[in-house]
């Protein structure tokens, strides 16, 4: 058990795992708001976000460094780390939500204090370009995070469900997508595409695909020997997703992993009426089969309004045939 002082911090260690857990998120609790990539620059929006942690039953906590800009982030990136560090050393804070990605989380990597972020385990909520953040805390922080919606996504219902079960009820869901409900006799919502059948367990670990293959090569990058690798992307053509998953198999990712789960790629079809090259299917295809293990594409992973939470280092069975992620233990105390 880790505990602080008074009302502070619990957190357990999983007997299984080793995977520290951070406490759960109750009603009331203080949650603080970073941007540690790019800026957003309408006050509104950042009212809306403040609200939309409110409707949670939560209290936003603004950065010191939040409305600040620099050229196309939110701050320098001294500035960015240190708004990270001083959330995860506040011990009124219990959790931190990232309000958007952008670009810019890889930078302030370098500035992170991990001894203090260690020594305070609690769930760091975001996507898209947070995936470096998540990356980075697998490999040196040892506590689970939540790849899940930014603050200022739209949180629908589904959305907001399966981040509750999670973050809140401690909850161990098998998620599935919801079923699409066009006005036709075979719906596209919610379809998958199996790659390779059957079932394979492992520790959950992933993001967005560009900015991993990016950390190939650095040292926050976590070791996914057996792991379950999601990975999602947005506005990418498939053959920069074939080049990037042609970079994680040279460097010997791929080949490490027990089960892999594709998300979304949002306007990552072909680029015009006349493209003669491979669909993103056939990239993945040509990628994912040929490694012998269990998986999909298709989950509600990624850009996209209706999505799951997914606890980073947290044990997981994944079923690529029915396109399920079960989790096999909760991701906080």
């Amino acid at each position: 058990m880790l505990a602080g002082m008074g009302g502070a911090l619990i957190a357990a260690k999983s007997p299984s795992s080793g995977l520290i857990k951070p406490p759960r998120l109750r009603p009331g609790d203080t949650v603080g708001l970073i941007e540690p990539a790019g800026f957003t620059d309408d006050a509104f929006d950042l009212d809306l976000v403040k609200e939309t942690i409110a409707a949670m039953g939560l209290k936003p906590k603004p950065a010191a460094h939040l409305t600040e800009r620099y050229g196309y982030f939110a701050g320098k990136d001294a500035d960015r780390a240190a708004d990270v560090n001083a959330m995860f050393a506040d011990r009124e804070v219990r959790a931190v939500f990232a309000v958007r990605g952008g670009w810019g989380c890889a930078r302030i990597l370098p500035h992170l204090d991990f001894a203090t972020i260690r020594a305070n385990p609690k769930l760091l909520v975001g996507f898209s370009d947070i995936t470096a953040l998540h990356l980075a805390f697998a490999a040196r922080a040892g506590f689970a995070t939540i790849h899940g919606p930014n603050a200022a996504s739209s949180w629908p219902q589904f959305s907001w469900d399966a981040f509750r079960a999670i973050a809140f009820d401690g909850a161990t869901p098998t998620l599935t997508n919801p079923p699409g409900k066009e006005d036709r006799l075979v719906p596209l919502g919610g379809r998958i595409r199996t790659f390779r059948g059957g079932r394979a367990s492992g520790r959950l670990l992933g993001g967005n695909l560009a900015v991993l293959a990016a950390l190939v090569g650095t040292p926050w990058l976590p070791d996914f020997s057996g792991a379950i690798l999601f990975l999602e992307d947005v506005d990418e053509a498939p053959y920069r997703i074939d080049r990037m998953l042609t970079q994680l198999s040279l460097a010997g990712v791929l080949g490490k992993l027990a089960g892999v789960v594709f998300g979304q790629c949002t306007g990552c079809g072909p680029t015009g009426p006349s493209y003669g090259g491979f669909t993103l299917s056939e990239v993945l295809q040509q990628h994912l089969a040929p490694l012998g293990v269990a998986a999909f594409q298709g989950a509600a992973i990624g850009h996209v309004a209706n999505q799951f939470s997914l606890p980073l280092g947290v044990r997981a069975e994944i079923d690529a045939d029915a396109g399920s992620i079960r989790l096999l233990e909760a991701a906080v105390s």
